[in-house]
């Protein structure tokens, strides 16, 4: 059985040096990683990119559901991994949840690992 990762607030975007700067320490290593790990996977990828292609910002979950061609409550638990990572916020507007990406902490995770790819 894999060993499980510590679980740690993951919710605010990244705030540190990039990788590249000075060698990370552990704790630094663990927030990037478990970013990176909710975002290992393709449907999570697809849910991202229909949430930074939507005009108005939010996407309800059974439109991702659709979209993505699975069942609501899969399409909701991937949400709630992206959540946890704090790369999507989420509001319930009655009986929907509407789904947003969090720009600024995919900007903070794209310039932690490379100062040059966002300029």
């Amino acid at each position: 059985m894999p060993k499980a990762l510590p679980v740690i607030d993951v919710s605010a975007p990244i705030r540190c040096m990039p990788v590249a700067a000075a060698p990370v320490d552990d704790q630094v290593a663990l927030e990037v990683a478990l970013r990176l790990k909710a975002l290992a996977d393709p449907v999570r990828v697809r849910l991202m990119s229909l949430l930074l292609a939507e005009p108005g910002g939010t996407v309800n979950t059974r439109d991702l559901a659709a979209a993505v061609v699975l069942a609501e409550s899969t399409v909701s638990h991937h949400l709630g991994q992206l959540r946890a990572a704090g790369l999507v916020e989420s509001v319930r507007r009655g009986m929907t949840v509407q789904h947003a990406a969090r720009r600024d902490a995919l900007s903070a995770l794209c310039f932690v690992l490379d100062p040059e790819c966002c300029r």
